[in-house]
């Protein structure tokens, strides 16, 4: 694959591009090539036809800066898959995945359907950040009984494809699979890209897509915009929690010393939620994703407006 490179590469990771690139009507078969190479590395069969939900178009450019740039689609089987990249780590992915998962599951029916019309529902995350404690890069979550691993549904998917514990996979040669797909999402060098694409058609046409979009003006300007405001609030995230940190383990102490260990330890992990979420407020972030960092209730949180 020849490459004139004019201006240097964005970087796919950005939400704004991934949709770009994997959610827009004319990649519709980069998507499913993305989705079978998952699927199969987790023992899955091959989807054959995948239709898009919510393709990507100008309108949805993200001028509205707090927007969740997902994937959306439904299998020719009727079965959900939600995909979404995540940057930076804001502290809440294992219930934030439950609560899309929920939303996605519960509203595939109408007042009064029957349950039996309900579909399987298959989260992907695709994470810039460590969050599991293994060395697995892809994790896949189901509901079983803990002593025996009897499935209670197969309703329930959750795909973690976690970005920096591909650190020790040498490029493969001519294997391909879904390694390659998240070494060319991880950032690698263009000069590797004809390796990484060598048995991988639909990659090609991703590091195809890429390439136009970083010489594209306006794709660019799109991406500074939403990559500055991805920065922006990781940054206003993460310090919050850590004056929060400093706050609830100081008033913990008190408490500690006062009324004893474990109900200081009670209120000050209280007491930390609250500063989290009072210095989120200051900083104009929307009541949800500020109940989602500090633990708090949205009521809980609305209170503090007061």
């Amino acid at each position: 694959m020849e490459l004139i490179l004019l201006v240097e590469m964005l970087d796919p990771r950005n939400d704004f591009l991934f949709k770009r690139i994997f959610g827009s009507e004319e990649n519709r078969d980069v998507l499913l090539t993305f989705l079978n190479r998952t699927f199969e590395e987790a023992g899955k069969p091959p989807l054959t036809e995948i239709v898009l939900l919510n393709p990507y178009t100008d309108k949805d450019a993200p001028r509205d800066k707090q927007s969740i740039l997902d994937i959306r689609a439904r299998t020719s089987e009727g079965q959900l898959i939600n995909v979404e990249m995540q940057l930076f780590n804001k502290y809440d992915m294992d219930k934030r995945t439950l609560f899309y998962w929920s939303k996605q599951y519960a509203g595939q029916l109408y007042e009064g359907q029957s349950y039996k019309l309900l579909r399987k529902c298959v989260t992907i995350n695709i994470l810039n950040y460590s969050f599991l404690p293994n060395s697995r890069y892809h994790n896949v979550f189901h509901l079983t009984e803990d002593r025996t691993g009897i499935p209670f549904s197969d309703d329930m998917e959750l795909h973690f494809l976690e970005l920096p514990k591909l650190d020790e996979h040498e490029i493969p040669a001519d294997s391909g699979g879904l390694v390659n797909w998240l070494l060319f999402l991880k950032g690698s060098n263009p000069s590797q890209w004809e390796v990484l694409a060598m048995n991988e058609p639909g990659l090609k046409k991703a590091m195809t897509t890429l390439e136009f979009l970083s010489q594209d003006k306006e794709a660019r300007l799109q991406y500074e915009a939403r990559q500055k405001y991805l920065h922006d609030e990781a940054s206003m995230i993460e310090g919050a929690r850590e004056e929060g940190l400093k706050l609830g383990k100081a008033e913990g102490k008190a408490e500690g010393k006062a009324e004893g260990k474990a109900e200081g330890k009670v209120e000050g992990e209280r007491q930390k939620a609250i500063e989290i979420a009072r210095n989120m407020l200051n900083m104009g972030l929307e009541i949800e994703v500020i109940a989602k960092a500090s633990g708090l209730s949205e009521s809980e949180v609305r209170a503090l407006k007061v």
